[in-house]
């Protein structure tokens, strides 16, 4: 078992372990961190706590110090010179008339580093820009190209079920989505109706399909055989949410649709359950970044 304390550098990012060495460090504190980008401030999430060794990526890093009240100035600061920092690289983004949009920016606690993050559609030659933002801020600029998810993740917004987006607000990580999993869960195919705010497909999708695709394989599908409390009878549709089918009788007189639960009927003869949705899209099957 390993110590460890984790830490967020922004409200949905990654969590990441960090040793607390001999400090008594709480969760709710901010800590200064050495990492690969330089000393940075971030927020405590889980408290000291033992951890399987195998849980960890080696070697655990220790934190330099609970943060005092100086190194909170410091931080409040580096907000506000970042915001500064925004207006002045969309100025020069201008000036040189680049097909890039600007969505955040980042410093370093130390300072020794200034990151400048934007989209574009294509590949973007901004050596000249990198040489104006260095002789402007005489420090290390990176200027880094992300996606337009990751965009709707730093901007945030409201999604169409009226809360805040799910990447910003309760994701650390993107899932892979594809339009498989859309078709599997009996959605509709309008891209309007199944795309997020950031023109991508919901990554609300990722959250049920584990549960379709258990449903998927145990339930019988449209066109299966039945016994059910009634008789014997056809599976006409399947509702996996509900886990009920409906069943077209044979009877003597006429046929009749009766809703079951699928615990009640036994399969006589099993056709696989499917989705309703037929319609085929390129590349369905590829992952959706």
């Amino acid at each position: 078992m390993v110590r460890i304390i984790g830490i967020r550098f922004n409200n949905t990012g990654k969590v990441y372990y960090f040793s607390p060495g001999e400090m008594d460090i709480k969760a709710g504190q901010k800590v200064l961190v050495e990492t690969a980008r330089g000393v940075e401030c971030a927020d405590v999430i889980i408290g000291i706590r033992d951890v399987d060794e195998s849980k960890i990526v080696a070697p655990l890093k220790d934190v330099i110090r609970i943060a005092t009240d100086e190194d909170l100035e410091i931080h409040a600061q580096n907000k506000i010179k970042e915001k500064e920092a925004f207006k002045i690289c969309n100025e020069c983004i201008k000036k040189h008339k680049l097909e890039m949009k600007l969505i955040d920016v980042e410093y370093t606690f130390d300072n020794n580093k200034i990151m400048f993050f934007f989209i574009a559609d294509s590949r973007i030659d901004f050596r000249d820009l990198v040489k104006d933002l260095a002789s402007i801020f005489k420090t290390r600029i990176e200027l880094r190209q992300v996606g337009v998810r990751d965009q709707a993740k730093t901007v945030g917004g409201l999604g169409v079920c009226g809360r805040p987006i799910c990447c910003a607000s309760s994701m650390p990580d993107f899932q892979p989505v594809s339009i498989k999993m859309a078709k599997e869960q009996n959605l509709s195919l309008n891209p309007t109706k199944i795309s997020g705010t950031c023109g991508r497909l919901m990554c609300c999708l990722k959250y049920e399909q584990e549960a379709y695709e258990d449903a998927l394989a145990r339930l019988p599908g449209i066109g299966s055989i039945v016994d059910t409390p009634e008789g014997r009878g056809v599976v006409e549709d399947v509702n996996l949410l509900r886990e009920t089918l409906k069943v077209k009788l044979n009877t003597e007189t006429e046929a009749e649709l009766l809703v079951f639960k699928a615990e009640d009927v036994t399969i006589v003869k099993k056709k696989q359950a499917h989705h309703h949705n037929t319609e085929k899209f390129e590349n369905e099957e590829e992952i959706i970044e």
